[in-house]
């Protein structure tokens, strides 16, 4: 039987004051995955997932990438130095992660730090700006992007890194139809190039076609999980999400691109 590439383990999360934003979370990723995490805003979904890439700890249980705990007894440094160069997360605001005053130096910054040089850092950089379609616009400042070409930035940065798993949170936030669109066939051809994706976001109608899993989040504990179909059928309203067949038919239709 092929091995999580996550595991979480009866995860809890209480901030300082006593506030509980996750309780006893327990789920399994797969590598090569597309993975739709559902839930209204507030729901815990942000927070489960900055357990995934290390920019939380857990309060209760605990968090694997690839059979190895994230932190707590039994973490190391090499396990937390492999997820960052394996694991790339896309903020839902994109500025907070773009740091370059050009196209360019923005996605250079990743490979740079993790001591790629010369030939082999221009390669990354010019195959990750390409594949993204912004190497046109390597010289732009990246304020003068739309907001699809940040997240599509972002994403390259991280593929630059030679990342195999991307985190995205509402990607479509604040994005207008074409922003939607050149997310989307982004998200379609990192699917084809078989890289394990897990996208937080409560509109399902855009994306749900692309993914084989549904997981839905609400109050801090996950709700149901599985084959996108059979979670619709078990949605509660009160979840704060809701079924996109009402209008997109099937889950099939259930995307923005033509």
């Amino acid at each position: 039987m092929e091995a999580p590439l996550f595991e979480i383990r009866h995860l809890g999360k209480v901030f300082p004051g006593g506030f509980r934003v996750l309780s006893d979370i327990n789920l399994s990723i797969f590598q090569g995955t597309c993975t739709v995490l559902a839930g209204a805003n507030g729901s815990g979904k942000t927070i489960l997932m900055k357990h995934l890439v290390g920019l939380l700890e857990p309060t209760e249980g605990a968090v694997y990438y690839q059979g190895k705990p994230l932190s707590g007894k039994g973490a190391s440094s090499r396990i937390q130095k492999q997820l960052r160069q394996e694991v790339g997360f896309v903020f839902q605001d994109a500025d907070a992660q773009i740091l370059g005053e050009t196209v360019w130096e923005d996605v250079r910054f990743g490979p740079k730090n993790l001591g790629y040089t010369g030939k082999d850092e221009e390669r990354r950089v010019t195959e990750a700006l390409e594949k993204l379609g912004l190497l046109g616009k390597r010289d732009v400042p990246p304020r003068y992007l739309s907001g699809g070409e940040k997240r599509r930035l972002a994403i390259a940065g991280i593929l630059a890194m030679g990342c195999h798993t991307i985190i995205m949170d509402e990607p479509f936030a604040n994005l207008d139809y074409p922003g939607v669109v050149q997310v989307l066939e982004t998200i379609v051809a990192l699917r084809s190039e078989g890289k394990t994706l897990i996208i937080c976001t409560h509109e399902l109608e855009k994306v749900l076609a692309h993914a084989e899993r549904l997981v839905v989040i609400y109050q801090g504990k996950v709700q149901t999980d599985g084959k996108p179909a059979e979670v619709l059928d078990q949605i509660d309203p009160r979840w704060g999400i809701r079924d996109p067949r009402h209008t997109y038919r099937t889950i099939a239709d259930c995307t923005w691109l033509g």
